[in-house]
């Protein structure tokens, strides 16, 4: 069993930062790769990135640059650093474990979510 809270969420300006953290309780924890998903109004959720235990990351092509994913192991935390925002990145971003890569393997825990706010 995972358990996993978000934190850091928040109102921010265009062009601004924030860092999203991730606190995984479990001591299945490093078998898991963890990664970020966001759900804007209206639309599907998509895959922000993920990270495996020895910290290679993944992203979608529209973060990359932007967003940067890392793992503590130690604090079993997992961060979204997140650089340049825009409104279209306004979205409830949620924390993942799944035991494979994210496009081929289901989610197996979800953390709550936390809400980002880019204004204009």
């Amino acid at each position: 069993q995972v358990q996993l809270v978000e934190s850091g969420g928040g109102l921010v300006q265009a062009g601004g930062s924030l860092r999203l953290s991730c606190a995984a309780s479990g001591r299945t924890f490093r078998t898991y790769r963890l990664g970020w998903f966001r759900q804007a109004p209206g639309k599907e959720r998509e895959f922000v990135a993920t990270i495996t235990w020895s910290g290679y990351s993944t992203y979608a092509d529209s973060m990359k640059g932007r967003f940067t994913i890392s793992r503590d192991n130690a604090k079993n935390t997992v961060y979204l650093q997140m650089n340049s925002l825009k409104p279209e990145d306004t979205a409830v971003y949620s924390c993942a474990a799944a035991l494979g890569p994210f496009t081929t393997t289901p989610v197996s825990y979800w953390g709550q979510g936390t809400q980002v706010t880019v204004s204009s």
